[in-house]
């Protein structure tokens, strides 16, 4: 599924949207540049898990965990050198979790990644639009159409 946003709002509702779908146990790679959108997407997924507190971006606290009708991991590993690193952090734990975990730059870890992980891929288009790509589990499509 292909979708465009036009604002940082756009953004946030696809993430409710996307995030209402989602269950315990599942595993998101969030993908794009720096500035992108993924933590916006994601603040929009922790708003349909019905979590109040402000979600900020854990590049420097690598992960930030948020309680709400699910238990969301929300980690951000573009610090890491690659997966010998993110092993030695306890890395492994969050990708079976017993919540919801979204990973920016899971591209690190690739390998190590679950075959049910769900691959957002957030380009910044000329106009400044994201086009949003997501991949993985078919569930989602309807909701989000």
């Amino acid at each position: 599924m292909i979708v465009t946003t036009k604002t940082t709002e756009e953004t946030e509702n696809l993430g409710y949207k996307f995030g209402s779908t989602l269950k315990k146990g599942d595993c998101v790679s969030l993908r794009g540049s720096l500035g992108a959108g993924k933590t916006v997407l994601a603040k929009g997924i922790a708003r349909s898990l019905g979590i109040t507190e402000a979600v900020v971006s854990p590049t420097f606290t690598l992960v930030q965990e948020y309680d709400g009708k699910e238990k969301l991991y929300h980690l951000d590993i573009y610090r890491l050198s690659g997966e010998d690193e993110f092993e030695s952090m306890g890395g492994e734990e969050f990708l079976y979790p017993d919540g919801i975990t979204l990973i920016e730059w899971s591209e690190k870890i690739d390998s190590m990644l679950p075959d049910s992980t769900i691959f957002v891929e957030i380009e910044i288009n000329d106009d400044l639009s994201r086009t949003i790509s997501i991949k993985g589990d078919e569930r989602y499509e309807h909701s989000l159409s």
